[in-house]
C-alpha cells in the first residue's frame, strides 16, 4: 500500500485538511507537543479499518461539528484506490470503497453494508487492523512492549502477532470433542454392563414360558365344562323372565292409566272455568262497543292535527333558512364594501410617499453621477494591485526564507553550544572515572579468584550430589532384595512348600536349612543397608558444607558481571575522550563561521538580492494601499445613490398603476352598496309571506296535547274490544271440548279395571316357577375367575414372548454398541493427539521455532546499521531448568533475549534508555516485515510515531542513516518527533500546526 492523498474534514483536532504524498518518500511529520501529528496517522486506520485510540467513533469528531469525513487514496498493485468512511453524530458509519479506472473515474466496488465492504477492504489489503499496528505502524508508546513482557508471556505476544490463536482454538475444539468422546466411551462402558446381565436371562424366560402353557390349557378345559352347565340354567331362568317381563308390562300399563284419567279430570276442571269467564265477558259487550267507538274518532282527529304540525314545522324551518341565507349575502357584500375601503386608503398612502420620491429626483441624479466617477477610479487602482499582489507575495515568502535560514542558524548555535558543554562535562568527569576504572580492575582480580575458588566447590558439590544418588539407589535395591527375602520366608511357614528352586516339595530337614540360609541373606542385607545410611549420613554433611560455602561466594560474585560491563564502558569512554578535543575545536570554529555570517547577514544571498528588486519596482508603480482603500470607501458610502434611483423608477411606475386602478375601485364600491340594499328588502317580503301562511294554516298545540291525553286513556277499550271478539269465536269450542274430555275419561277408567284383573292372573302364576338366580351368580362367578387366570395366564405369557423378542434385539443393539465403543475410542485416541499437536507445544512451538531465525538475522541486520555492530541479540527458546546437578536440569520452554554488546552480555534494563530504543526499534522493525511477509503482502509504508526524544546525537544520527538505509526498501517512510533539530534531516518534512481554525498542514522540501 502506498499512499497518495489524504483528505481530512472535522476528524479530531482537524477542521479541514489535504495531505498530497506525491513525491514524498522519506519525511518527517513534525510540530508541538499536541500539534494533531499523531491524529493524521490515526486517520488512516480509521478511515481504512474504522479503529483509533479514541473509544468510540463519534470521539473522532470535531468538537465544531457534527460529522467527520476521511478520504485516503493509495496505490497497490499497480491500480489506484480510494476509502471514504464518514460519521455523523447519533448516527450509524458509512463506508465507500472505489477503484480508479482506465478513464481516471473512481468505479464503486463498496458492498452491500459497512461490514461487508471492511471485510474487501480486508481482503484487498491482505491486512486486518491489529496486523498494521504491529507492522507498519511502530505506534506511540509501545516501542518496548515486546522487551518488557516475561520470556512466557513474549511467546504468547509472538503467538497472538503470528495469529496462532486459531490453532488454540482447534486445539480447545479438540479437546472438548475428546472429553465429549470420553463421556460417551464412558457411558456407552457402563451401558454394556448391565446388558450382558439381561442377556443371561433368556433360558429362564423359556423355562417359565412352557410351564404357563401347560397351566393354560388344564384351565381351559375346566372352563368349557362349567360354560355347558351356566347355559342349562339360563334356559330355566328364562322363563321365569318372560313371566316376569309380562307383570312389569301389566304394572306400567296400570300406572300409565291412572295417570291419564288423572291428566282427563285437570283438564275438564280448566274447560269449566274458562266457559264462566267467556260467560262474564259476553255480559259487558254493550259498554265495550261504546268506548270503542269513542277511541277511534279520537285517532282521526289526532292524524289530523299531525298533517297540520308538520306543515308548521316546515314554515318555521322555510322561515328560519330564508334569514340565514339573506344573512350570509349581505355580510360577504359588507366585507367585499370593507376590502375596497381598504385598499382605496392604502391607495391614497402610496400616493403620497410616492410623491415623496419623485421631488427627490434632482438629487438622485447627481449621486448616481458622482458613484460613476468613483468608480471608473477604483477600477485604475484595482488593476495596479493585480500587478503588485504578486510582487508583495513573493516579497513575504523571500522574508520568510531568509528568517528561516537566520533560524537555522541560530539553532546551529544553540547545538554547538550544548555540544561543547557536554564535551566540557565528559572530559571532567575523566579523573573520577579513572579512579573508577583502577577500583573497579582491583576488585575484578579478586574476584576472579573467588570465581576459580567457587568452581572448584561446584565440582565438589556435584561429586556428592552423584555420590548421594548411588547411595540411594543401593539403598532401594537393599530394600528390594529385603522385600523378596521376607515374601521368600512367608512362603517357607507353608507346610506344602516347595523348593523356590526346583520346585519339588520340602521335607522337614530341607526346610530347616533353606530357612536359616535365607536368614542369614536377610541379616548380611540389614548390616550392609546401615552402613549405607551412614555413608548418605555423612555425604549429606559434606554437600551442606559445601553447599554454604558456594552460596557465601556467590553473594560476593554477583556484582562481576555488572562490574565487567562498566569496565568495558569505561574503556569505551577512554577511547573516546582523545577525540573530545578535536571536536570541541571544531565547534569552535563552526561557531566563529555562523556568528559572523549573523552579524554582517552574509547568508541567503539569493533571496536578498531578489528581494531588492522587488522593493525597486513597488517603488516605480508607486501604488498606495492607502488612496486604494479610500477610493473604495467612497464608492461604498456612494452606493446609496444606485438604490435611491431604483427607487425613482420605481415611483414613477407606481405613479401611473395608482392612476389606472383608484376609479376601478371607486366605481366596484358603489356597485356592491346597492346590492346590500336590494338584499334587504327581499328578505322583508319574503319573511312577510311565510308569517301570513302559518296564520292561516290555525294549528293549536294546546288541542293537539289534548287529543293526545285523551287516547292514551281510551287505549284500554282496545283491548277489551279484541278480548270480546276472541271470546265469541272461542264460546262453542269450549263447549265442544269439555264433551270429548268427559267421555275419554270414562273409556280410561274401563281399561284401567281390565289392566287390574290380568295382573292379578299373571302373578299367581309366577309364583309357581322355581329361581335358580343364584345358583346361576355362583356359576358365573366361578367362569368370571376361570377367565381372569386365563387372561392372566396370556399376559405373562405375551409379556414372556415379548421379553424374548426384546432380548434379542438387545442382543443385536449390544453387538453395535461394541462396534460403536470401539469407533470412539479411535476417535478419542484421534482427538487427543489433534489437541497436542495444535497446542502451544504442537504446530505453535514449531511455527515460533521457524520464525525466530528469521526474526534475529532480520533484527541482527538492522541493529548493526543502529550501533555500528556494536549490540547483537540471540533469541533463547530453551533453558535448562534448576536441578541438582546438570544431568538432572530439565530443558523448560522460554523465550528469552540475550542482549551483547563488545564486553559481552547484560540485561536489558542495564542499557541507557537510547541504546535501549535502538533494541526495540530493531526488533519491532524486523517483526514488521515479518507479520507483512506472512500476510502475503509487501510492507511497502513505515510510520514511526516514537523513538527520537530519548536518542543522543550521535544515536539520533545512527538512527537516521539506518531509515536512509532501509529507504530503498520501502515506497514510504513516516517518522514523527516534535524536536525541530531533526527537520533537515529528512528529505521532505510535514509541519503540523495548532490554530483557531484546528490543527494545519504544510509540506516542504
Amino acid at each position: 500500500m502506498i499512499p497518495q492523498q489524504l483528505i481530512l474534514s472535522n476528524f479530531l483536532s482537524y477542521q479541514q485538511a489535504n495531505l498530497d504524498f506525491t513525491g514524498l518518500h522519506t519525511a518527517c511529520i513534525c510540530g508541538a507537543n499536541g500539534a494533531g501529528k499523531s491524529s493524521l496517522l490515526e486517520a488512516i486506520t480509521w478511515v481504512l479499518w474504522g479503529k483509533t485510540r479514541a473509544t468510540s467513533d463519534e470521539e473522532v469528531i470535531n468538537s465544531t461539528a457534527k460529522e467527520a469525513q476521511v478520504d485516503f487514496r493509495f496505490q497497490y498493485n499497480g491500480d489506484t484506490y480510494r476509502v471514504l468512511r464518514s460519521r455523523k453524530k447519533g448516527q450509524s458509519a458509512s463506508l465507500e470503497l472505489q477503484v480508479q479506472n482506465s478513464n481516471d473515474q473512481f468505479q464503486s466496488l463498496t458492498a452491500k453494508g459497512v461490514k461487508a465492504t471492511q471485510k474487501k477492504i480486508n481482503e484487498l489489503l491482505k491486512l486486518d487492523y491489529d496486523t498494521f499496528i504491529n507492522s507498519a505502524y511502530l505506534r506511540q508508546g509501545r516501542a518496548d512492549e515486546f522487551m518488557l513482557r516475561s520470556p512466557s508471556q513474549r511467546k504468547d505476544v509472538l503467538a497472538e502477532l503470528l495469529k496462532l490463536d486459531q490453532y488454540q482454538t482447534l486445539a480447545e475444539d479438540a479437546k472438548g470433542i475428546s472429553r465429549t468422546l470420553k463421556g460417551q466411551t464412558d457411558q456407552l462402558e457402563q451401558s454394556l454392563a448391565p446388558t450382558e446381565q439381561e442377556l443371561e436371562q433368556k433360558k429362564t424366560i423359556q423355562q417359565q414360558l412352557e410351564t404357563i402353557n401347560q397351566n393354560y390349557q388344564q384351565l381351559q378345559s375346566t372352563q368349557e365344562k362349567d360354560q355347558a352347565q351356566f347355559q342349562q340354567l339360563q334356559t330355566l331362568d328364562s322363563q321365569r323372565q318372560t313371566k316376569q317381563e309380562q307383570v312389569n308390562w301389566y304394572q306400567q300399563q296400570d300406572q300409565t292409566f291412572s295417570k291419564e284419567c288423572e291428566k282427563l279430570r285437570e283438564q275438564q276442571s280448566k274447560l269449566e272455568t274458562s266457559l264462566s269467564q267467556i260467560s262474564q265477558l259476553l255480559e259487558q259487550e254493550s259498554l265495550i262497543n261504546q268506548n270503542y267507538q269513542q277511541y277511534l274518532d279520537l285517532q282521526k282527529e289526532q292524524e289530523t292535527l299531525s298533517e297540520k304540525f308538520q306543515t308548521y314545522q316546515d314554515l318555521q324551518q322555510q322561515r328560519q333558512q330564508i334569514q340565514q341565507q339573506q344573512q350570509a349575502t349581505i355580510n360577504q357584500l359588507k366585507l367585499q364594501q370593507q376590502r375596497l375601503e381598504t385598499e382605496l386608503e392604502n391607495l391614497q398612502t402610496e400616493e403620497q410617499a410616492t410623491q415623496k420620491i419623485l421631488q427627490q429626483s434632482d438629487e438622485i441624479n447627481q449621486a448616481l453621477n458622482a458613484l460613476k466617477k468613483a468608480r471608473q477610479r477604483l477600477k485604475e487602482l484595482d488593476q495596479l494591485q493585480q500587478e503588485v499582489s504578486p510582487l508583495i507575495q513573493r516579497r513575504q515568502t523571500l522574508q520568510v526564507e531568509i528568517e528561516r535560514e537566520a533560524a537555522r542558524r541560530k539553532a546551529r548555535l544553540e547545538q554547538i553550544e550544548s555540544n561543547q558543554q557536554e564535551l566540557q562535562q565528559e572530559l571532567a568527569k575523566f579523573p573520577d572515572r579513572e579512579t573508577e576504572y583502577n577500583t573497579i580492575q582491583e576488585k575484578l582480580e579478586a574476584l576472579k579468584k573467588k570465581q576459580n575458588y567457587s568452581q572448584r566447590i561446584q565440582e565438589k558439590r556435584q561429586q556428592q550430589q552423584s555420590i548421594q544418588e548411588r547411595l540411594k539407589q543401593e539403598e532401594k535395591n537393599y530394600e528390594k532384595q529385603l522385600a523378596d527375602l521376607v515374601k521368600k520366608l512367608e512362603l517357607l511357614q507353608n507346610p506344602q512348600a516347595s523348593c523356590p528352586l526346583c520346585e519339588r516339595p520340602l521335607d522337614t530337614e530341607h526346610k530347616q536349612r533353606v530357612t536359616a540360609k535365607t536368614n542369614r541373606e536377610y541379616e548380611t542385607i540389614q548390616t550392609e543397608k546401615e552402613t549405607i545410611w551412614e555413608d548418605l549420613a555423612k555425604s549429606k554433611r559434606e554437600l551442606d558444607k559445601y553447599t554454604q560455602e558456594y552460596e557465601a561466594i556467590s553473594e560476593e560474585l554477583a556484582e562481576y558481571d555488572h562490574l565487567v560491563s562498566r569496565s568495558g564502558q569505561l574503556e569505551s569512554y577512554f577511547d573516546e575522550v582523545c577525540d573530545l578535543h578535536e571536536k570541541i575545536s571544531n565547534l569552535k570554529q563552526e561557531k566563529r563561521e555562523i556568528e559572523n555570517a549573523l552579524e554582517t547577514q552574509n547568508y541567503a544571498e539569493t533571496y536578498q538580492t531578489e528581494l531588492q528588486n522587488i522593493e525597486q519596482r513597488l517603488g516605480e508603480i508607486n501604488y498606495d494601499e492607502k488612496t486604494h482603500a479610500v477610493a473604495r470607501e467612497k464608492v461604498d458610502n456612494l452606493r446609496y445613490a444606485d438604490r435611491k434611483g431604483e427607487q425613482l423608477e420605481e415611483a414613477k411606475k407606481q405613479v401611473k398603476r395608482i392612476n389606472e386602478r383608484k376609479p376601478v375601485l371607486e366605481t366596484k364600491l358603489k356597485e356592491v352598496q346597492q346590492k346590500i340594499t336590494d338584499a334587504e328588502r327581499e328578505e322583508t317580503e319574503k319573511l312577510q309571506n311565510i308569517d301570513q301562511a302559518i296564520t292561516d294554516l290555525g294549528y293549536t298545540r294546546s288541542r293537539h296535547n289534548e287529543i293526545i291525553t285523551a287516547i292514551k286513556e281510551k287505549q284500554n277499550s282496545q283491548l277489551q274490544y279484541q278480548k270480546l271478539q276472541q271470546a265469541k269465536a272461542d264460546y262453542p269450542q269450549k263447549q265442544q271440548e269439555l264433551t270429548e274430555v268427559k267421555e275419554s275419561l270414562a273409556s280410561k277408567e274401563q281399561e284401567k279395571a281390565n289392566c287390574q284383573q290380568q295382573l292379578e292372573n299373571l302373578t299367581a302364576e309366577l309364583a309357581k316357577i322355581t329361581d335358580v338366580r343364584e345358583e346361576m351368580e355362583k356359576l358365573k362367578a366361578k367362569i368370571q375367575q376361570q377367565r381372569q387366570q386365563l387372561d392372566q395366564l396370556i399376559s405373562e405369557k405375551g409379556k414372556l414372548e415379548q421379553k424374548l423378542n426384546y432380548l434379542e434385539e438387545l442382543k443385536a443393539k449390544y453387538q453395535n454398541a461394541k462396534e460403536e465403543l470401539k469407533t470412539l475410542k479411535r476417535k478419542q485416541t484421534i482427538y487427543n493427539e489433534l489437541s497436542q499437536a495444535f497446542g502451544k507445544n504442537g504446530i505453535q512451538a514449531l511455527m515460533i521455532e521457524n520464525v525466530l531465525p528469521q526474526l534475529e538475522a532480520q533484527t541482527n541486520r538492522i541493529l548493526t546499521r543502529l550501533t555500528g555492530n556494536q549490540l547483537h541479540v540471540q533469541f533463547l527458546t530453551q533453558k535448562a531448568g534448576k536441578g541438582r546437578s546438570k544431568k538432572q536440569a530439565k530443558l523448560i520452554d522460554t523465550l528469552d533475549i540475550i542482549i551483547a554488546d563488545t564486553q559481552g552480555t547484560r540485561a536489558y534494563e542495564t542499557y541507557s534508555g537510547g541504546e535501549g530504543f535502538r533494541i526495540n526499534f530493531a526488533i519491532r522493525l524486523a517483526l514488521a516485515k515479518l507479520l507483512a511477509q506472512r500476510a502475503g503482502t509487501a510492507l511497502q509504508l513505515l510510520i514511526i510515531d516514537e523513538g527520537f526524544g530519548t536518542q543522543d546525537a550521535e544515536g539520533c544520527e545512527r538512527l537516521i542513516s539506518s531509515i536512509n538505509a532501509i529507504a530503498p526498501e520501502f515506497s514510504c517512510i513516516l517518522a514523527v518527533t516534535h524536536m525541530p533539530q531533526f527537520k533537515e534531516a529528512f528529505q521532505h518534512r510535514i509541519e503540523v500546526t495548532k490554530t483557531a481554525d484546528g490543527s494545519q498542514i504544510s509540506v516542504f522540501s
